[in-house]
Order: structure tokens, then sequence, then C-alpha cells
């Protein structure tokens, strides 16, 4: 499987703007800048998408492990944050609340680690990862 998106960038680094197209469309020529990004600008920015991007990837990885261990979770959902600093991404850090009936929290917390370290975002990401949670 393979994915793909789309950048394009007009004029300088402060000053220009951009927009984002994603294969799917979802994003389709989504506006973004310096203004964006480091301030509170209009529009998304690549740490936002990043940030979406873990929590979903970690979100679905966990609801495959839950499945595999037995469980079927009610309900699932993870904020993450981002960290850039110094011009790297330095964290990122989940925070989970999950509804899943009948699972010990000995269990849940192995499956949170398994899906923390394991989901492929978690993977390519060169940062400190942390995840907290609430279950039930």
């Amino acid at each position: 499987m393979k994915r793909h998106s789309t950048a394009v960038w007009q004029g300088s680094g402060k000053e220009g703007k951009g927009h984002l197209t994603t294969q799917s469309k979802t994003l389709n020529e989504t506006q973004y800048s310096f203004k964006s990004r480091f301030e509170e600008g209009t529009g998304t920015n690549p740490e936002e998408l990043i940030a979406a991007a873990h929590a979903g990837c970690f979100t679905m990885k966990l609801s495959f492990n839950l499945g595999e261990a037995g469980f079927t979770p009610q309900n699932l959902e993870t904020n993450c944050k981002i960290a850039l600093e110094d011009g790297a991404i330095t964290t990122s850090h989940l925070t989970l609340k999950a509804k899943v009936e009948g699972i010990t929290e000995e269990k849940f917390a192995e499956l949170v680690k398994d899906a923390e370290q394991n989901c492929p975002i978690s993977k390519v990401l060169n940062a400190k990862i942390s995840v907290e949670y609430t279950l039930n």
C-alpha cells in the first residue's frame, strides 16, 4: 500500500502561502502558511496533521489489539499533542479516554503500550512518545 499527498508553496517562507492535497481529497488545496504553523492563522500545518495521523493510527492499532485479545471497545477517543522545538518534533503525547467493558487495568495497559510502540506512525516518529489514559 502506498499513499501520497502534494504540497504547493508560493513565495518566501514567512510571507508565502501554500496548500496541501491528499490522495483521497479529504484535504483538497487546504491552506497552510507561516501564520497557520507558527501563530494562529487560518489553515492547517504539518504538526497538526502529524498529530491527527498519530492519534488515528494509535487508536486504530489499539482497537486491533483489543479485538485480538477478545474485547470490543465501546469508545476510544485519543487527543495528540505534538511539540515542535528548535526545528524538530520532540514529543508526541497521546491522551486516551477509553470505554472497554470486561478488561482488567493490567491487560489494558499492556495493549495500550503495544499500540504506543507499534502503530506505524509511532515507528516513523523520531520523538519521545507518551500515553496517558482513562479507562471506563
